[in-house]
């Protein structure tokens, strides 16, 4: 009885093959503590070390040599001595906002692949995101920065989404398929801008994310634009208005600048963006 209990619990939640501490959901902590006398202002954080990770492993489509990396003991400590370096940061000293926000989403993406890394082999990372029983890596993956620690989930929804910079969704990799690519290099406060521009139009230039049917009006959108509408505008015309200037050239830009259309979603892929399996 005890082990058909444990052999549904393990099928129920997703986590056959893992071990007993990532069963019962236990947090993971990954970069260091600093002490205070030791923290800097996010200004100061270089992220050289992730950039050329990035160079490495990660192809221009935004697929993950993940094989590769989990292999090489060198560039597994790399990863960790980046995310060492990212918890030196204290978010109560004065820095830049574009910094800020670049810090944080190469913080976002650095925690993702460390915790994709940690599981490696895996399919999906929705394999990994328990909602009752076991490891959730989206709540339970806890990267300590300055004097406290933050989950993918509070850097993406305490953080990052209270900036008020909604292209973020554009930047934020959750290691899926209908992601945004992962691009190959870090995000710096001097490219930024351009950066997430660029990621925009690539995000909508691809039919997974962006359909358009002038016959109908309809705007056929990633679900990333359903779960974070409101990021983008309050309603369908403001939504549209917000991403217009990225989407490829035509009759859906024109209405869209016009706030005109309605709005459907795609279906999302959580296969994982792994070269091993790249289509």
């Amino acid at each position: 009885m005890h082990r058909f209990i444990l052999v549904l619990l393990t099928s129920v939640i997703g986590f056959a093959g893992l071990g007993a501490s990532t069963l019962r959901g236990e947090k993971i902590y990954v970069g260091r503590s600093v002490p205070a006398s030791s923290r800097v202002s996010i200004d100061r954080i270089d992220h050289r070390g992730w950039d050329a990770l990035l160079k490495r492993y990660v192809d221009r489509d935004g697929n993950v040599n993940y094989t590769a990396w989990k292999r090489s003991t060198d560039d597994r400590r790399a990863l960790q001595a980046y995310l060492d370096l990212l918890s030196r940061a204290d978010s109560t000293k004065r820095a830049d906002r574009v910094a800020v926000l670049a810090y944080w989403i190469n913080a976002y993406n650095a925690v993702t692949i460390e915790g994709i890394l940690r599981l490696y082999p895996t399919t999906s990372i929705r394999n990994h995101t328990a909602k009752f029983f076991g490891y959730n890596i989206w709540k339970e993956l806890l990267l300590r920065v300055g004097g406290g620690t933050y989950s993918l989930e509070q850097i993406e929804h305490e953080v990052l989404r209270k900036m008020g910079e909604p292209r973020i969704h554009f930047a934020l990799v959750c290691a899926s398929r209908s992601c945004p690519p992962l691009r190959a290099e870090a995000y710096t406060s001097k490219l930024l801008a351009g950066q997430l521009a660029a990621n925009a139009k690539t995000f909508f230039a691809n039919r997974g994310n962006f359909r358009y049917d002038s016959g109908s009006g309809t705007f056929r959108l990633s679900s990333i634009m359903k779960w974070y509408a409101t990021d983008f505008g309050p309603d369908t015309a403001g939504q549209l208005r917000a991403i217009a200037p990225y989407l490829p050239v035509g009759s859906a830009a024109t209405a869209a600048r016009r706030g005109k259309g309605r709005i459907a979603y795609l279906d999302y892929d959580w296969d994982l963006n792994d070269q091993a399996t790249a289509r």
